[in-house]
């Protein structure tokens, strides 16, 4: 344990170190370096941000920092990528200008003076994060440290992307940050702004989902005291899925997206055609897409979701647990959710027949929370980096 440990910090201050000196060659004025989530995806705001600038700046190389599990995806797509901590990312990632990501970096990865890092983040806050977190119950994670931590890495970032001013004063005083906020709406956002009826089809032909089965979305979160150990998070599904296939399957699929840091592998083999294993498809955004209805919990995806007025339940069923022991929320979700909420299957089902029957629209969350989603967020989040 303490061998590994050893070698563990070792290596990181022999990378710290090569990063440091390789920041000191001369920068890469046009070259703007993508993550997102953990290099281990394309998608969210940094592939929104990526996809407009390859678009509309030509003259900037845009290069994608990749995990070795996600380079086959990156090579399927034909998106340009250096392989993380290999030669060629030392050569490039320390030296670019530009820096877009949407979660914290290594902790030992120092940010060059002249760099301009762009925080995206993944989400507008329901759930307590960074130093508003009162006991952090992460495995291997003292409070203490998990703030010290976070702070010392917001301090790393030039602009933080905020979706709403709900988010702004939160996001602020979370990450105790001191830079430049960029109040746009999400980069990712824009595609539901603007839905293409189109682009629907296609995706669910793309995922072999029949164009006469209406899409229902399963996203739920992870719980910061389910794991395996540190970065693996347990998840059991707490609704009968063969109960839900005997009621709703005729009309509808099913479709089970778990969070990145959830490692469980479900078999739904029984379920062919009914349910899909949509955890490694690249963007959620597609799924908010082509989804009639979202049923998640403590996530984040709700406040996307209510972009598209379409039904959504939140399956809370530690709710008391999770809001008075785990995180807390920042707004009272018991009155202010933009639909039912489910603390058994029973109650799950029966909200699910109710928004068949009669969908609400959720237009006062809706301005809110999404009023700076317009379609052109990306455009503004862009034009603000590039001209600092």
């Amino acid at each position: 344990m303490i061998k590994s440990l050893t070698e563990k910090v070792n290596k990181q201050n022999r990378r710290r170190v090569l990063f440091a000196m390789m920041a000191q060659l001369p920068r890469k004025e046009n070259l703007v370096m993508f993550e997102s989530f953990h290099a281990k995806q394309y998608s969210d705001n940094p592939r929104a941000i990526y996809e407009y600038m390859k678009e509309h700046h030509k003259d900037y190389e845009l290069l994608w920092s990749v995990d070795p599990s996600a380079e086959q995806m990156f090579i399927d797509l034909k998106v340009p990528y250096v392989v993380r901590y290999t030669r060629a990312w030392f050569q490039t990632f320390p030296r670019a200008k530009y820096w877009v990501n949407n979660v914290r970096l290594p902790g030992w990865m120092p940010k060059p003076k002249e760099t301009v890092y762009v925080q995206t983040w993944h989400g507008t806050p329901l759930k307590k994060l960074g130093v508003d977190i009162e006991e952090v119950h992460m495995p291997g994670t003292q409070t203490d440290t998990y703030k010290k931590n976070f702070i010392a890495e917001t301090r790393k970032w030039d602009f933080l992307v905020s979706p709403n001013p709900y988010a702004t004063e939160i996001l602020t005083r979370a990450f105790a940050f001191r830079g430049k906020v960029i109040e746009s709406g999400y980069p990712r956002n824009d595609v539901l702004a603007l839905p293409s009826e189109n682009l629907i089809r296609s995706l669910k032909e793309k995922l072999g989902i029949p164009l006469d089965k209406k899409v229902m979305l399963y996203a739920p979160t992870w719980r910061d005291d389910e794991f395996y150990q540190r970065g693996k998070y347990k998840f059991k599904f707490q609704f009968d899925l063969e109960a839900w296939q005997k009621e709703f399957g005729d009309e509808w699929v099913l479709l089970s997206r778990m969070h990145y840091l959830v490692v469980e592998n479900f078999d739904f083999s029984a379920y062919d055609g009914m349910v899909y294993d949509v955890s490694s498809y690249p963007d959620i955004r597609d799924l908010y897409l082509i989804s009639d209805m979202m049923i998640t919990d403590y996530s984040s995806v709700f406040f996307d979701y209510a972009i598209l007025n379409r039904p959504v339940i939140f399956f809370m069923y530690d709710l008391e647990k999770y809001r008075d022991t785990l995180r807390g929320f920042y707004i009272d979700i018991e009155q202010e959710a933009p639909g039912p909420i489910a603390q058994t299957e029973e109650e799950l089902f029966q909200a699910i027949r109710q928004l068949i029957q009669s969908p609400p629209r959720s237009n006062a969350f809706k301005e809110k929370f999404s009023s700076l989603e317009d379609g052109q967020a990306t455009k503004r989040v862009v034009e603000t980096f590039l001209n600092s």
